[in-house]
């Protein structure tokens, strides 16, 4: 199947796409991680990268482009699930294009909802040791006893405040997308609240649903 996998930041949808690939051999493509796999490789689209990281400026359309063209087609344009891409309407008629000039249409848009004041909740009791960079969460995985207080941080971005100005951008700039995909028959709304196993079920569902929908038409 070629999937692209939607939500707003603290939905879960990165590890819904690692579900996806760890059980349903889907390849996640996520534009950070090849951007940043890109930079470390030093590949001439990941210098390109490189020279906008370093001036604290967005990576931009053209050069994120290019990395997600040669990921999808790295995959044989087939099984891949896209994270975190496209995010605009302009990257959507792109990959549109891309994809049907491969015969590799998309499959199905899932687009996991949570409401905005679980995801504050969730986000802003996540914390990070400020030394390994692991990840905790104080309600289901706090930080082991015998780490020391002092090296457990809450990163700013999943500050309250900060939470909700990214939740603003999204539902600007990502959810239009939504009514995109809705018009080309591709979304499925999803609920993505609750447990990890419950919310992969309803995707797991919704794709046989867009698979049995295709296979009737």
């Amino acid at each position: 199947m070629r999937i692209v996998l939607f939500g707003p930041p603290g939905a879960g949808k990165g590890t819904q796409a690692r579900l996806l690939e760890e059980r349903h051999s889907l390849t996640q493509i996520a534009t950070g991680d090849i951007i940043r796999e890109a930079m470390k490789n030093e590949t001439p689209v990941g210098k390109e990268a490189k020279s906008y990281v370093e001036k604290g400026e967005l990576v931009p359309d053209s050069v994120v482009r290019k990395l997600a063209e040669q990921a999808i087609a790295d995959q044989d344009f087939d099984d891949f699930v896209l994270d975190g891409y496209p995010r605009t309407t302009q990257q959507a008629e792109w990959l549109t294009a891309f994809l049907e000039e491969n015969d590799a249409p998309l499959h199905a848009v899932p687009s996991l909802h949570v409401p905005d004041d679980v995801i504050v909740d969730r986000l802003s009791k996540r914390r990070m040791h400020k030394e390994t960079g692991d990840t905790y969460h104080l309600d289901h995985n706090p930080p082991p006893a015998d780490v020391d207080d002092d090296m457990i941080i809450q990163r700013d971005d999943d500050r309250p405040e900060t939470v909700r100005n990214r939740l603003a951008v999204y539902r600007d700039e990502t959810e239009p997308l939504e009514e995109y995909y809705r018009e080309r028959d591709l979304l499925v709304v999803v609920n993505g609240v609750g447990d990890i196993e419950d919310v992969h079920g309803r995707i797991l569902d919704a794709l046989e649903q867009a698979q049995t929908s295709a296979r009737a038409e």
